[in-house]
């Protein structure tokens, strides 16, 4: 099957806009990211910034320097010429996880006029539309399978989560009616099919389910795993979320206070093919690597 054919727009005077595909799925972002690659490789003169996302793409370019058609042809040339990788060097991270923490709870409380179950909790809400039993079942669910980052952004260091499992099996949630005007930082959240983690304080819509203690963004690089870079996540990496009582949450933020704290992290590769032929098998893998000391 061919792919689809990827639909560009202009966003004013200095954005190229590629939608890749309507509806977001492994394919799409891999391909997305081919085309971004090879426009990289290409270094032409006046591009500014390229933004891969869940299944599209922008480019930010000087209209002095590179004409807005010029730069349409050559996408599309590269579109043609560039083969979808199947095959990514990337890592698996552990994500310690306090569901049900009191901090959300407050919150969630806060703003049930915005929600669409104001009688229930937004992971009773979640299980109950989602099937599953009770609220353990959904946590279950939600920590049993990785989660592949697709994009980074909207706000500084925010990773947009794809969960690793068969569609039909994916977690469904609707965002709340209207946005909340506070949502704790590093809240996991969760809207449509993306998990999210919010990596500071603010508005926000997507469901609240739980908080970690792990920083994922910050200028000052005080851990070490954020020495390189004060955004820690990027596109292609592959999250294990782990589910920690009260306690050791308590320990996890007074290492983090201290400069000690550490996050599990793995070099892996991951094959698309081998996924979509066995994702139970895929994911076997996946945290066998991440378990490997």
């Amino acid at each position: 099957m061919n792919p689809e054919s990827v639909r560009y727009s202009f966003g004013g005077d200095e954005h190229l806009f590629a939608e890749v595909s309507e509806s977001m799925s492994l394919e799409a972002f891999f391909r997305g990211m081919a085309i971004t690659r090879a426009l990289e490789e290409a270094a032409l003169p006046g591009v500014l910034d390229i933004c891969l996302a869940n299944a599209s793409f922008q480019v930010r370019f000087n209209p002095d320097l590179i004409a807005p058609e010029t730069l349409l042809e050559t996408v599309r040339q590269l579109e043609d010429r560039a083969t979808a990788e199947r095959r990514l060097e990337t890592r698996i991270i552990e994500i310690p996880v306090l569901y049900n923490d009191p901090w959300t709870h407050e919150t969630l409380m806060r703003f049930r006029d915005r929600h669409q179950d104001p009688e229930s909790t937004d992971l009773e809400y979640a299980a109950r539309i989602n099937g599953h039993a009770d609220v353990q079942a959904f946590i279950d669910a939600h920590s049993g399978s990785p989660w592949f980052v697709s994009m980074v952004g909207f706000v500084a260091g925010l990773p947009f989560m794809y969960q690793m499992v068969e569609r039909e099996r994916q977690i469904q949630v609707p965002k709340y009616l209207r946005p909340r005007t506070d949502t704790p930082k590093l809240t996991l959240g969760h809207g449509g099919c993306f998990g999210c983690i919010y990596s500071v304080r603010g508005a926000g819509g997507y469901q609240m389910f739980g908080v970690t203690p792990a920083p994922i963004y910050d200028p000052e690089q005080r851990l070490a795993y954020l020495a390189d870079s004060m955004v820690f996540f990027r596109s292609g990496d592959i999250v294990q979320f782990k589910p920690i009582d009260r306690a050791a949450y308590d320990q996890a933020v007074a290492e983090v206070e201290a400069g000690t704290f550490q996050l599990r992290i793995r070099p892996v590769t991951f094959d698309l093919d081998a996924f979509i032929q066995d994702s139970q098998g895929c994911k076997q893998r996946l945290q066998e690597v991440l378990n490997d000391d």
